[in-house]
């Protein structure tokens, strides 16, 4: 559309128009804005909710597991024959090790040269008939074969269960090397020097399967004693294992050796393990070297370690505690309102970051939903747990609550007595954190340990304030900010549309004045001729 100027008026039409349009904007504006607090407000409770989300992690990675409060530290008189290491104790352990045999792997060699030359040429180049399907067996952990059933009814039976590789014709010895020590239970070797493989199982240890496989049905035509079973599944002439010089296991040949289980006497008792690291009564030991003289250790808590548990819990705690109280008690200035596009352009930029501080407080002021919540974990905290004997209150590991009421209830520690109680039971302080209610019913109850409490109090707010708020990527028709950002963005639209149409409407009338003013130039003019 083409708008006519102010020519025959002398008046600058669109300095005209743009004052009307800005009083006829205000009421857009304050959509504008209102839309913007509530953007505000909404960020608002969604950084809240991290802060909450935060803190609910933490407290289930570290005070609400016992792994957290298990840690200890192991002294032992010969840090180079063994190591210890606790997993799952939660007391104290002492033991002594001597007459350390150490486990060692079974092992295959070729027991001649080879003719591979190539370890990266196809195989049908030395003679193998490819595709054939290989077989190999070794020893798992505990000592045992892989097994399965075959067959059903009467005709079921227990077969052993070999790792199998199909070669085929693009085949070459380093790719079935790669494919063999990926995915079986052994490691292959070639030395292209003197040209000839060896082969080591992974696990160590000696096979407990023994002969009494076959009596139970168990079947593989070979050597049960064996920890390393090699076969092949082809017609003719060409085996893969014939061509590495490999005899047909580990213990029929000259060319191989015997896995071994390590062997040693712990705390006076005899016992054997497949492997140089096992656990006995929740500690993890490991045999580095045989040994002839007596190794002893012992194990304390760390109580450094669980105090730095409890002391991240604490500043985490009081952080959020910090952060609800600031929010909920800013300052509201209602003369601040959002600043619209226009009024951002008649000011500088540190005059805009000035405003917006002010226009943001105050979007959280007295929330209800976030008050309770200091409320609920105050109590959660303070209020002892029932049935637990000694240890069952935070000011018993000397953690309480600040002098300054002011601070809105953070914890303090009392260092010393923290330490004294972690060395005393430190598994009594997990109880304290995590023992479970009961009535397991999803109520906070004073059964309930203080972990679990304030899970279930931050979990009910985060809750509350995701249907408020939502969370990133939720539909706006799924929280209650939401749906009110689409009904401004509805009404904002309808509006645009009767700006649009109001700002036309203006142009026209100021179009039709000047035409009418030129009419009346011309007739002017021409009355003024006509006189003259």
């Amino acid at each position: 559309m083409v708008r006519v100027s102010g020519l025959a008026s002398g008046m600058d039409i669109d300095e005209l128009v743009k004052s009307m349009m800005q009083a006829a904007r205000v009421p857009m504006d304050k959509l504008t804005q209102k839309k913007t607090y509530s953007e505000w407000q909404r960020d608002d409770y969604r950084s809240m909710n991290t802060a909450l989300l935060e803190l609910d992690t933490l407290i289930r990675d570290g005070v609400g597991m016992q792994k957290s409060f298990i840690k200890k530290i192991v002294t032992i008189s010969d840090p180079d024959a063994i190591s210890v290491k606790n997993i799952n104790s939660t007391s104290d352990f002492s033991g002594r090790v001597e007459g350390v045999v150490l486990a060692s792997a079974a092992t295959m060699r070729s027991k001649a040269t080879t003719s591979i030359t190539d370890p990266n040429a196809l195989l049908s180049t030395y003679g193998l008939t490819v595709p054939q399907e290989i077989t190999i067996l070794a020893v798992n952990k505990d000592g045992t074969f892989d097994k399965e059933k075959t067959g059903s009814g009467e005709s079921e039976k227990t077969v052993l269960k070999p790792y199998k590789l199909t070669i085929g014709t693009d085949d070459t010895i380093n790719s079935v090397i790669e494919k063999i020590n990926a995915n079986s239970g052994v490691t292959v070797f070639f030395d292209q020097k003197s040209k000839q493989f060896s082969i080591t199982a992974k696990n160590t240890g000696d096979v407990v399967d023994g002969k009494l496989g076959v009596t139970e049905g168990v079947e593989m035509g070979t050597n049960y004693d064996a920890e390393i079973i090699l076969g092949s599944n082809v017609n003719g002439t060409g085996n893969f294992f014939d061509i590495l010089k490999m005899d047909a296991n580990n213990i029929d040949t000259t060319y191989g050796t015997k896995g071994q289980n390590a062997k040693l006497v712990y705390n006076g008792l005899e016992i054997t393990r497949s492997s140089n690291t096992f656990i006995i009564n929740g500690a993890e030991i490991t045999l580095k070297k045989a040994t002839t003289e007596p190794v002893t250790f012992s194990s304390t808590a760390d109580v450094d370690a669980i105090l730095d548990t409890v002391t991240k819990f604490v500043t985490k705690y009081n952080e959020v505690i910090a952060k609800i109280k600031d929010k909920t008690g800013e300052s509201k200035y209602r003369s601040f309102t959002p600043l619209t596009a226009e009024q951002k352009k008649a000011m500088t930029e540190d005059e805009v970051k000035l405003w917006e501080e002010k226009a943001k407080s105050g979007t959280l002021k007295n929330d209800s939903t976030l008050k309770s919540l200091l409320t609920t974990m105050r109590s959660s905290l303070y209020t002892s747990v029932s049935g637990l004997n000694g240890t069952d209150s935070l000011s018993k590991l000397g953690i309480t609550t600040t002098s300054n009421y002011l601070d809105g209830g953070k914890l303090t520690i009392d260092e010393e007595k923290l330490r004294a109680a972690i060395s005393e039971d430190p598994n009594a302080i997990y109880n304290l954190f995590m023992k479970e209610d009961s009535k397991k019913d999803g109520s906070v109850t004073g059964e309930m340990g203080l972990a679990r409490r304030l899970r279930a109090n931050l979990k009910a707010s985060m809750a509350t304030i995701t249907e408020q708020a939502g969370k990133a990527g939720s539909l706006n028709t799924n929280f209650t900010i939401g749906k009110s950002l689409n009904s401004l963005e509805t009404r904002i639209s309808a509006f645009e549309v009767k700006l649009t149409k109001l700002e036309t409407r203006y142009y026209n009338q100021f179009t039709a004045m000047e035409k009418a003013i030129q009419r009346a130039n011309s007739q002017s003019a021409s009355l003024s001729q006509y006189f003259s």
